[in-house]
């Protein structure tokens, strides 16, 4: 059956009072090769059925958004250090005028009411409802319903679309159109947990009971009773002794740490457990500061079945390497929704108002089929509006959770991208898991391997390959090995499923090398060519895979940085066990960031903001890591060697050499 759309109605409708102007020539403007994973396209819509229409305008100046995040954030640049405002960088990236007047005057000559037109107030859009004929005259398309094979959404979209040839270049998307429109019916089912696993990357994994090293390591009588044990018990004094990081003793109103967590939610329990046996400078009941983003809640039980240990170990971690600074936990989505890709456009959203209508690449705020609505009409989902711009984002956010880049569309992630572009502009550090299989996404995203390729012998790289965040991998010791030892990547078996558990790292397919990594990597392949096949990424990454290639020789290489990943003893439903994965590293290297931003405030300076073009023109600030791989996809992967390598990046830090280096900086 037909179904007629009239609840989508905002606003006045708009009647037809005359026709296209003539002399007017369309071109395609987007079209669809295949429809959205598991949607089926059903009935052509209702003529008289209200759609509401959104045309994205072109923003300005993207084009330039590197040069003037480099501007900020080289050393060398007599600049660095100041970061826009957020109204600073509005303004820079806002449609043009002259874009705004050029769609508007062919909308209103094709017959649409002027005051019917409504303006964004971040000018990125365009809104009108107008009844289906006219947008299918309007846009020289046919809209039909389409369905959702297994949840019964339907949403509406169409195969392809057309413009004026003079308009073209001022648009970049408009809704409903090849992104199926929002849904009109949503399954009242609640996922379960299982389901919910499907697209977040798994972690950290744990290994449960933990073991007991009886033989004390041949190197280790010397060293205090807390660091004897180090190979096989990763605690924080192991941590701080690795990379010499000082015990905190700061607290101020601006250096807030930002933890963001979807799909797990920790338990205070937990936390306190860990704090008496591991961080006993950390006050029983210490607990993060909560920013709810459309329904996020915490804390849980222990044994509740979203308490899986991610959340728990991302704050042992932070406390207790940062306390009394306190922390401050982002949320995100309530139970209902899957904390898949669209999780992090979310997340944006709460951070920037402006993000969640402005378009960039041919899309327009959130994206059905991967993005949540909210209000949710799901029994029990969180019923108020989605979320724009209500946090104030804290200087650093540590992410420990990530897809496969080939998840979403090149253009959803370039999107993506350019928004922490644009939050680097403003002073803002985002240090983010690498992913936790080698050079495979985890089993069963994308394939059942994990990898691409009819074969499914092609490497998949885990989002977020972005170039404007600091990507980390993970390393270890082994169980003979102590603090004064030299790590190694992080591989372990860890059981079915986790059999080639190791750090992940490679080639982005969406990404070419950004500038400031170029000599990194030319100097990787010119001393350690890794002796695999390659391709080269066409700029619409359409060719993966091509002529036998595994992996794409063009792409911006991650990870940029690492830390321990491996034996950390934390508790998770009041039981003390080892993990392991990036999800550990991320939350090291967003604690010694918020270290060294301290330091640097008590100074009267700003925040240190995008890290990478310091890092990457400082490599002696680093322990280099040169033992191990990442192994995947029927391959052994890449190596870890001397230099940056797509294993451990520049490798773990020296937390002294850091700070001074920060400090010296403006």
């Amino acid at each position: 059956m037909k179904m007629r759309f009239l609840s989508l109605v905002v606003g006045v409708f708009v009647c037809v009072c005359e026709a296209a102007p003539t002399g007017v020539t369309y071109s395609l403007h987007e079209k669809r090769d295949a429809l959205p994973k598991s949607w089926v396209r059903s009935d052509r819509v209702e003529s008289d059925s209200i759609l509401p229409v959104r045309i994205g305008l072109t923003q300005n100046n993207l084009e330039n958004g590197y040069g003037h995040l480099m501007d900020v954030s080289h050393p060398d640049s007599p600049n660095f250090g100041k970061h826009w405002t957020s109204e600073e960088v509005h303004e820079m990236f806002a449609p043009s005028k002259e874009t705004v007047e050029i769609v508007r005057e062919w909308l209103v000559s094709s017959g649409i009411e002027d005051e019917s037109i409504v303006h964004s107030d971040n000018k990125g859009w365009l809104a009108l409802n107008i009844p289906a004929s006219q947008a299918e005259d309007l846009f020289k398309t046919e809209y039909h319903e389409h369905v959702h094979s297994t949840s019964g959404k339907v949403r509406i979209g169409s195969d392809e679309y057309y413009v004026p040839d003079h308009v073209r270049v001022h648009i970049d998307y408009i809704s409903p159109g090849v992104k199926l429109s929002a849904p009109l019916k949503k399954n009242k089912v609640k996922r379960g947990v299982e389901s919910r696993s499907i697209r977040k990357k798994p972690g950290p994994v744990k290994m449960d009971p933990p073991s007991e090293l009886c033989e004390l390591p041949p190197a280790a009588g010397s060293l205090p009773a807390d660091l004897q044990y180090c190979g096989v018990n990763i605690t924080t004094a192991c941590l701080k002794a690795l990379y010499d990081i000082p015990d905190a003793n700061i607290t101020d109103d601006v250096n807030a740490m930002g933890l963001y967590e979807a799909g797990d939610i920790y338990s205070q329990q937990d936390l306190d457990l860990f704090f008496a046996k591991y961080a006993p400078n950390v006050p029983h009941g210490t607990h993060a500061l909560l920013d709810s983003v459309d329904g996020g809640h915490a804390p849980v039980a222990p044994d509740d079945a979203l308490n899986t240990g991610e959340s728990d170990i991302d704050m042992d971690i932070a406390f207790s390497l940062i306390y009394p600074q306190t922390v401050t936990l982002y949320q995100v989505d309530d139970d209902n929704e899957a904390p898949e890709d669209g999780g992090f456009n979310v997340f944006l959203d709460a951070l920037d108002g402006s993000y969640c209508n402005s378009t960039a690449y041919g899309i327009t705020g959130d994206t059905p089929g991967t993005d949540p609505v909210y209000p949710d009409p799901a029994a029990g989902g969180y019923k108020g509006a989605l979320q724009c711009g209500t946090f104030t984002p804290t200087r650093v956010i540590s992410v420990s959770y990530g897809v496969s880049e080939h998840d979403a569309p090149m253009n959803y992630t370039k999107r993506q991208c350019d928004e922490l572009l644009k939050l680097g502009l403003q002073g803002h550090t985002f240090l983010w898991a690498s992913g936790d299989y080698g050079v495979a996404s985890f089993p069963g995203d994308d394939t059942d391997s994990g990898c691409l390729g009819d074969k499914e012998t092609v490497y998949n790289p885990s989002f977020p390959t972005c170039p404007y965040v600091t990507n980390v991998g993970a390393t270890r010791l082994y169980d003979n090995q102590t603090v004064l030892d030299p790590e190694s990547a992080l591989q372990a078996n860890l059981g079915v499923g986790a059999e080639l558990f190791a750090s992940s790292g490679g080639f982005a397919n969406y990404f070419p090398v950004p500038d400031y990594q170029k000599s990194a990597v030319a100097h990787y392949f010119k001393n350690h060519d890794p002796g695999l096949p390659y391709y080269t990424a066409d700029a619409n990454a359409t060719n993966i895979g091509a002529g036998g290639g595994i992996y794409n020789r063009a792409g911006r290489g991650f990870p940029d940085v690492s830390a321990n990943g491996a034996q950390f003893r934390a508790f998770n439903n009041l039981t003390d066990g080892h993990w392991y994965g990036t999800s550990l590293a991320a939350p090291i290297w967003g604690s010694i960031i918020t270290l060294i931003n301290e330091e640097r405030t008590a100074v009267g300076k700003g925040p240190v903001g995008f890290i990478n073009p310091t890092l990457y023109a400082n490599a002696g600030v680093f322990n280099d890591i040169k033992n191990g791989s990442n192994p995947g996809c029927g391959s052994e992967g890449f190596a870890a060697v001397e230099g940056w390598d797509p294993v451990t990046g520049l490798g773990t830090p020296k937390y002294p050499k850091l700070l001074k280096l920060f400090l010296s900086l403006p």
